[in-house]
């Protein structure tokens, strides 16, 4: 019986095509709107969790002010010395590396070729505390570190629009005049919310203190805490060794600021998520619209098939096989809408997905969600005109013209 009925909608669905498509286009465009919204929303999320990751785990930024600014509309608060950094990791258990980090901007050039870059100034701490791994050379000796040669590690940018992606250990560049024998290659970490982290120059601290930035101040901290400690209770000691060192006493608020990477994480997670939810929730009103029209087109259906539905009352069909007949043909039309919007949708994320900077994913349990919700919509909303046709009286029905 159910084959029957299934044959018989599909039949009359297909007998008006065109009206059958536009009947379907807000389901269509509801499960291809929520399934492309959620599918590029975890995207999103995984793209920001990946790049937080890239500053490695268990990792501490600590900077002068209250936040990324200034903060506040008093004076710049003083940047760190070297003592601080001393202090942080010789006083505060937990700590297993101290990263001082001095950045400034430069043009590169070799061979006649030119870049502008990012020069980053720091120590072969910095490699404890982010996992950055090398590609080919090595980092700088601790004697490199004391002198402040001129010696330089690439991101992969570098390496790609200056040697066209050759071999650049051993090689010599000018950056803003200063000669820099290059000594390793950084692995790519590629482009993200942070911009191109493959765009920059690492060498000793010292050396970009003396040669760009004209200052032994330290404008950001980078410290490696031991999983096996309590984070908050490293934040915490960290926190006491900068007051006593920046003179900070009684209720005055702290002039800098410590940002672990896991909040960052979570913080970015909650609000793609949010985002994500939101917009979601604006898409499926389009499902409703959608059943709506389902709803609507079956009522007309109905109305023009009225003495068909009494011939079949007269000779023998009892109301329930009218009644699954009429609900059928709801319930199929909005499974093809849901199918052709599963569709749309792996084409709108694979269109999208570039752009945004994010991997195309496929995710199955939103599709088969959104699919079965659609079913469900084909049922609600297609149940009040096949039971109105279901409860027609055949005498009546004969004589509708």
């Amino acid at each position: 019986m159910l084959g029957t009925t299934f044959s018989l909608a599909v039949r009359s669905i297909f007998r008006h095509k065109l009206r059958s498509f536009l009947t379907t286009l807000g389901i269509i465009i509801g499960v291809a709107a929520v399934v492309a919204m959620v599918t590029l929303g975890k995207a999103t999320t995984k793209a920001a969790q990946q790049q937080v990751a890239s500053l490695g785990t268990n990792v501490l930024q600590i900077r002068p002010g209250q936040g990324f600014g200034r903060g506040g509309g008093g004076p710049r608060p003083p940047d760190f010395k070297e003592a601080d950094v001393e202090a942080v990791a010789r006083q505060v258990a937990g700590v297993n590396a101290v990263a001082p980090q001095a950045q400034s901007t430069a043009t590169v050039i070799y061979q006649g070729a030119n870049w502008s870059t990012t020069i980053n100034g720091t120590t072969s701490a910095f490699f404890q505390v982010q996992p950055w791994p090398l590609v080919s050379g090595r980092v700088f000796t601790r004697a490199e570190e004391q002198a402040g040669k001129a010696v330089c590690i690439i991101g992969n940018t570098i390496r790609t629009n200056l040697f066209r992606g050759g071999e650049a250990v051993g090689e010599r560049l000018r950056v803003n005049g200063v000669s820099c024998d290059v000594i390793g290659t950084l692995s790519t970490r590629g482009q993200g919310g942070f911009g191109d982290q493959d765009d920059v120059i690492i060498m000793p601290i010292k050396q970009v203190q003396r040669r760009f930035t004209g200052s032994r101040d330290i404008r950001l901290m980078l410290v490696g805490v031991d999983p096996a400690y309590d984070g908050a209770q490293v934040q915490e000691s960290i926190k006491q060794v900068l007051r006593e060192r920046r003179q900070i006493s009684g209720g005055k608020e702290d002039d800098f600021n410590i940002f672990d990477t896991a909040q960052i994480s979570a913080t970015l997670t909650g609000i793609t998520t949010l985002l994500t939810q939101i917009v979601t929730a604006v898409a499926a009103i389009s499902l409703v619209v959608g059943g709506i029209g389902i709803m609507n087109i079956m009522l007309v259906s109905v109305t023009e098939r009225t003495r068909e539905i009494g011939i079949r009352l007269a000779i023998g069909a009892v109301a329930s096989e009218v009644l699954m007949q009429f609900l059928m043909e709801a319930v199929v039309l909005s499974c093809l809408g849901g199918l052709v919007g599963l569709l749309v949708a792996q084409l709108v994320v694979l269109g999208l997905a570039p752009l945004m900077q994010v991997e195309w994913m496929f995710e199955p349990q939103i599709n088969v969600i959104a699919f079965l919700v659609s079913a469900l919509i084909g049922v609600v909303f297609g149940y009040f005109p096949a039971r109105r046709a279901a409860s027609l009286n055949p005498i009546d029905a004969l004589r509708h013209e």
